[in-house]
């Protein structure tokens, strides 16, 4: 069977990761590929620090509140004024359910701030996905890590943790990505597949070489907290690469089942044969 080209539901991904993770590059590079093969997809703008985009936002919450405008007028940190940003947010929640209802039919990426502190010790993202799934969306979280953090185990496992943390708090699919991985062309393909299907004991390895052996028990219970848990793997990402980009989509995707209520369509070819047969009546 082959399949009408448009899909009729409510799908998006929530782009999160740390700063520095390629979260605005991310979003432009899908937006490009999703137009590429004839999807309608809209940008959201959750990040009220933002400044610049590659796409201009359709839906922004710096109409709403701008960090500028918290540092200025209550004179809070650049932390303290984005925690107070999207608490703001998740006490008008629907401003945002508003704004969404215009575009019920299309795919939306959602660009999302890089404090990580929002994902792991507040529950202001869990009330923006509840917020979301309550009124029908299919919510794909992807979850961004450096590439650049495998020159580094334990920098590399602090991310694993937050990315674990992360699928824990939100209870939705989740895709854990390592973006920019141009950056890392001769790195062996062996040595990655140990980071992309993360291998604790990588962590054991470097961490006891150097800590002192009091953190030894320690390194462990944190190989033992990722192995029971057993919940993160990444997809590598080369922006670079067109077929890297569409594999990352197909997972996500498949995570939200998108495309599965579109309405199957009998070949032509089939057409015209019961056409024939009508005609010989």
């Amino acid at each position: 069977m082959c399949f009408k080209n448009f899909f009729r539901g409510k799908v998006c991904q929530l782009v999160m990761g740390p700063a520095g993770s390629g979260k605005s590059t991310y979003c432009a590079t899908m937006l490009t590929h999703a137009e590429a093969i004839k999807r309608s997809v809209h940008l959201v703008n959750l990040d009220p620090a933002a400044e610049n985009f590659e796409y201009e936002p359709t839906i922004d919450i710096r109409e709403l509140i701008s960090l500028e405008d918290v540092i200025s007028e209550l004179h809070y940190g650049p932390n303290g004024g984005l925690i107070y940003c999207m608490e703001y947010l998740t006490n008008n929640l629907d401003w945002l359910t508003d704004s969404l209802d215009d575009y019920v039919d299309d795919y939306l990426i959602i660009d999302c701030p890089g404090q990580i502190e929002l994902y792991t010790h507040f529950p202001i993202m869990r009330s923006i996905v509840e917020t979301l799934t309550g009124v029908g969306y299919r919510v794909c979280a992807v979850y961004l890590l450096d590439a650049q953090f495998v020159e580094d185990t334990a920098k590399f496992f602090s991310g694993v943790l937050s990315a674990m943390s992360c699928m824990v708090q939100l209870e939705v699919p989740c895709i854990n990505v390592l973006s920019k991985m141009d950056l890392l062309e001769n790195k062996k393909s062996s040595d990655l597949d140990r980071y992309l299907d993360p291998d604790p004991s990588l962590l054991v390895e470097s961490a006891n070489l150097s800590t002192t052996s009091k953190f030894h028990s320690l390194n462990q219970a944190i190989v033992r907290l990722i192995d029971d848990f057993n919940l993160v793997s990444f997809l590598p990402l080369n922006i670079r690469d067109e077929d890297s980009v569409a594999t990352v989509l197909s997972h996500v995707d498949n995570a939200v089942q998108y495309g599965e209520d579109v309405e199957p369509k009998e070949p032509k070819e089939f057409e015209d044969d019961m056409g024939d047969e009508h005609d010989d009546y």
